[in-house]
């Protein structure tokens, strides 16, 4: 009788789940997009010139890729603000209590399916190294890993350039001498596709699924923008 193999350990990768560059990515292509492709629609439909169309959409543009790459910053900047003094907190616990949370610790163990013996066995030897036991405490009550802190500045930077060129997407049109605006919306339609399938990357969603309800999305939005601007351009005539 054969002794069965040994199980060998091989390499796997996870998506980008901790909010840094790929996901600011996306999501910043998608506002892009949905943005001017709304303003484009509503500007069209108002009676808009060219000019006038080009204009706008540019102003929407930096306006709006100014505006997510500061909210990105802020938002992942005080994120890991509110980490670190999460961290700091448990650090003071672990110091002023060590009973205390190797209790805690053991429980974590128990409810993960470890028996009590063992799982007391095991808090104890891992409580030996204070930062093992910090970043295990971490994880298990915050959710959170205190080294894996995403980059303010590369999830700004992210997306500010993938903003900008969503929303450069439905002016190159009429950039390039085009000037029919469903040329435009078809564009930008055609670019909500592409990043809503993108995004199935975050989700169990198949990405033909998630690039259908973007582009749905992003339809809705030019749609009811396309309304106001006719609406308001009869009036305004």
């Amino acid at each position: 009788m054969t002794a069965a193999p040994e199980a060998e350990a091989h390499e796997h990768s996870h998506a980008d789940v901790s909010g840094g560059w790929l996901r600011a990515a996306v999501f910043g292509a998608m506002d892009g997009l949905v943005t001017n492709t709304a303003l484009v629609a509503g500007v069209g439909g108002g009676g808009g010139t060219p000019r006038a169309i080009v204009l706008a959409g540019t102003a929407s543009m930096v306006a709006g890729a100014i505006s997510m790459a500061l909210g990105e910053y802020t938002s992942v900047k005080t994120q890991n603000e509110q980490l670190d003094l999460e961290v700091e907190k448990e650090r003071r616990e672990l110091e002023r209590n060590p009973q205390g949370e190797l209790a805690e610790l053991v429980e974590m163990l128990r409810v993960r399916g470890v028996d009590d013996q063992l799982a007391r066995k095991v808090a104890v030897q891992l409580s030996r190294d204070p930062e093992t036991a910090l970043r295990l405490h971490v994880v298990a009550e915050l959710g959170l890993s205190p080294e894996d802190k995403p980059s303010p500045m590369t999830a700004a930077v992210s997306s500010f350039l993938t903003f900008a060129a969503g929303a450069l997407l439905p002016l190159l049109p009429y950039l390039l001498g085009f000037s029919v605006l469903w040329a435009a919306l078809l564009l930008g339609g055609l670019g909500l596709l592409a990043a809503g399938a993108l995004s199935s990357r975050f989700t169990p969603r198949p990405w033909w699924f998630a690039g259908l309800r973007q582009m749905l999305f992003g339809a809705l939005a030019a749609g009811v923008t396309y309304a106001i601007g006719s609406l308001i351009g009869v009036t305004i005539a």
